[in-house]
């Protein structure tokens, strides 16, 4: 039986369920604005784990290489793979695992060794959106032989060999922008870890994530900034400093502007 929690709707996984005797599990993933990642823990499932991203966005680190998966796009994760989700906003699609056994001898993804990160074209988009919410449906009134047949439909959509993984650069600067025992750094800092100019940096992460650097940047310490200021009593001028910002002022503006709340009023709401 699994547990309430995989039943829920967020997009992560929990590792203390027992998947030992699932051969197929999905469910709606359904987060509303920010959703704290910042403690979500790492799962290492004996499944091949998806995620499908109808709308909105979620990073999910695999074995230490980011992930980004945007609208119409898919992760699936290898077996006894270590991962963790670090970011999502807005995330809409589902969530779930099957197990290979379930796949006939044929079928390539049932030796998959390797995340697989692929993108839909518009018109197949919403058709596999269409299919994931049938396959969610059908699952949820116990309806097992729609279920295996939909599963094939959709895994025949999926073609090993056309993933949409991150330039090296790209998955080194997330891994390290989004590492839980850093500041956030600056631009020059990145580039001159990952071992490539500023502007070259700057060009490759908005061409492969659709964001800036500074963006970034910025959604890392305002993640950080919510848990602190939800978990801890610190004053806001000391949460501003740790998350890299020495300047109040523009720390305030800038909380306000991502979450439509000022550093105190989220707090309060927070904390009852």
């Amino acid at each position: 039986m699994l547990s309430s929690a995989l039943m829920s709707q967020q997009p992560h996984w929990d590792p203390e369920a027992d998947f030992s005797s699932v051969p197929f599990f999905i469910r709606r993933m359904d987060t509303s604005g920010y959703v704290k990642a910042s403690e979500v823990p790492e799962a290492r499932l004996p499944l091949i784990s998806f995620i499908f991203v109808a709308s909105g966005e979620v990073l999910v680190e695999v074995d230490r290489t980011p992930f980004l998966c945007q609208p119409g796009q898919i992760l699936l994760i290898p077996q006894q793979s270590s991962f963790a989700i670090r970011y999502y906003r807005n995330a809409v699609g589902y969530s779930g695992g099957f197990a290979p056994s379930i796949l006939p001898d044929v079928k390539a993804l049932r030796f998959l060794t390797e995340p697989l990160h692929q993108g839909f074209w518009f018109d197949e988009g919403a058709f596999v959106s269409e299919l994931f919410n049938m396959l969610a449906s059908s699952f949820e009134k116990g309806d097992r032989v729609f279920v295996e047949k939909g599963l094939d439909l959709l895994l025949t959509r999926i073609k090993p060999g056309q993933d949409s993984s991150f330039p090296a650069a790209v998955s080194q600067f997330l891994e390290a922008v989004f590492n839980p025992g850093r500041l956030p750094g600056t631009i020059a800092s990145y580039s001159a870890e990952i071992g490539i100019s500023e502007n070259y940096l700057s060009r490759l992460i908005k061409k492969s994530t659709g964001r800036s650097v500074g963006a970034w940047i910025d959604i890392v310490r305002i993640q950080r900034a919510k848990r602190l200021l939800s978990e801890t009593r610190l004053p806001v001028i000391d949460v501003a400093a740790a998350v890299g910002i020495e300047d109040q002022s523009y720390f305030s503006r800038l909380f306000k502007k991502e979450t439509g709340m000022t550093p105190s009023a989220f707090r309060k709401k927070m904390q009852g």
